[in-house]
Order: structure tokens, then sequence, then C-alpha cells
């Protein structure tokens, strides 16, 4: 097994370029911020970035949780990768990863540097500084469980050919120790967002009740309608399905778990 390490300073873009370098490199598998990820897939870990301090983060980040050490390191055994990518901040910090994962010495160190250039660097920085962004080098749905409430927004990366099967969605989020206070989001406002996404079918008669439950990994909202028989019932709710998730998730970047609507009165 060949390991290989990315390093660069906190917000330089390790995780931005992490794709791209594998990619060139052929190399299947990363270790970033307590994920094994293979590919497009969180394969096992726990984001670091889903930590509530920034201490609690590094230790995340580090693998000083036994429980948490032991089922990265399963699975990488399972895996059994011809190569690897460990990103951190310090040659120091990937050697330790390195140790504590088991993982033999590294076949290739590369800096940040080496792989992006100054301008690219200081745009991460300034992202950094300014807006809390942090880049998790998997799709959206990989990670968006852990991360209900957190989301920013999803990034693409192009490869150099351009071609459709070298894209990869990235996901931007803000973690919560980037946040310069709290945020929260009553039941009361979610509420009203739900009714203002609703009063744009005009199908739709009347909103008789809402109901939204939490879950850990995300919410369930249950609403009762009344509505305008002009076309069929099915397609309508189905339609009005999609554009409650697509609204709630852009305007809340809560993970919305299911919507069950229930029609419990017909107009003509």
């Amino acid at each position: 097994m060949e390991i290989y390490a990315l390093i660069g300073q906190s917000g330089t873009g390790k995780s931005y370029k992490a794709f791209i370098v594998a990619k060139e490199m052929d190399i299947a598998y990363i270790i970033d911020d307590g994920l094994l990820i293979g590919g497009t897939r969180v394969i096992a870990g726990q984001s670091a970035k889903r930590e509530d301090t920034r201490i609690a983060s590094v230790r995340r980040a580090l693998f000083n949780d036994p429980e948490h050490r032991k089922k990265v390191k399963n699975a990488i055994e399972e895996i059994n990768p011809e190569r690897l990518l460990i990103l951190g901040t310090s040659l120091k910090m990937v050697q330790e990863i390195r140790q504590v994962l088991g993982l033999p010495e590294f076949h290739k160190v590369l800096n940040i540097e080496d792989v992006s250039t100054e301008k690219e660097i200081e745009a991460a920085k300034k992202s950094r500084r300014e807006d809390g962004k942090h880049v998790i080098p998997v799709p959206t749905f990989e990670v968006k469980k852990d991360f209900s409430g957190y989301f920013i927004d999803s990034l693409k990366i192009f490869s150099k050919k351009g071609r459709f099967s070298d894209i990869v969605e990235k996901t931007i989020i803000r973690p919560t120790f980037s946040y310069l206070g709290k945020y929260e989001l009553t039941k009361a406002a979610l509420v009203q967002i739900i009714s203002i996404c609703i009063s744009e079918v005009e199908r739709v008669n009347k909103i008789m009740k809402i109901r939204i439950e939490n879950k850990p990994d995300g919410v369930v909202i249950d609403i009762d309608l009344s509505v305008k028989l002009i076309t069929r019932i099915d397609l309508m709710v189905v339609e009005l399905q999609k554009k409650l998730v697509e609204g709630i998730e852009y305007m809340t970047g809560l993970n919305v778990l299911s919507i069950n609507i229930t029609v419990k009165g017909i107009s003509a």
C-alpha cells in the first residue's frame, strides 16, 4: 500500500484540491478530517467539521476516539487500497494520523503550494477568513444527515478534460465552531416558510394543519390540505413535495427526511 500526503495550513484549499490530486495520481481513497473517502462516498469515520469546538475537531481529525479509529482502521484493512492520500495541516499531523491508523511510511508528501497557485491559495484563505466556509470532498447527499442545518452550498469541480465523468461534487459547510454566534430556527418560522412555499401552488385551496417532528438527522413534516380539483391530485401532491423539499433545504439547510401530505378536502 502506497501512502501519500497533502499538507497545507488550515483554509488553504486542501480539501478542494484533494479530488484533483487523487485523480491525477490514481489514488482511490482519501483520509480527510476524520473521514475515509472512496471516490464520491464516505466509507467510514465521522467528520471533524461536525464537532462543536476546534479542540474536539482536531481530536476527531487525529482519530483520538478509540471507536472512531477502530472503524476506519477496519475499513482500510478490508479494502486494502493500492494507494491512499492523507490530508493534514502539517507533516506532524499527517504522521500522527498515519501512525495511529497503522499505515506504512509515506511514499510521497506534497505541499499545497505544489498543486495550487498563489492566487488559488489566497482565494481559499479569504473564503475561510471572511465566510468560515469549509469543504468536504464528497457530494452533499453523502454527509447531509450528519450536517442538518449547517449546509451552505454544493460545489462542482471540473477536471481539465471537462468530461461529464470527471465532474465531482463537493460540499461546502460552515461548521458550528466557525459561527460568530448561535443559529436557531424555530418551528413557527419553519411553518411560515412551508406556508409560503405552498402558497405558490395555485391548486392548493387551504392549509389545514402543519406538523413538524425533529429527528437527530433531520425533520419530518406532515401537512393536511384542501385542494382544488383541477388536475390529478397525485401528480399535484408529488410536485408540491418536490417544491417543498427544494425550498426548505435551500432556505434553511435542514435535511428534510420526508414530507407527508394528506388531502382532507376538495373544492371545485
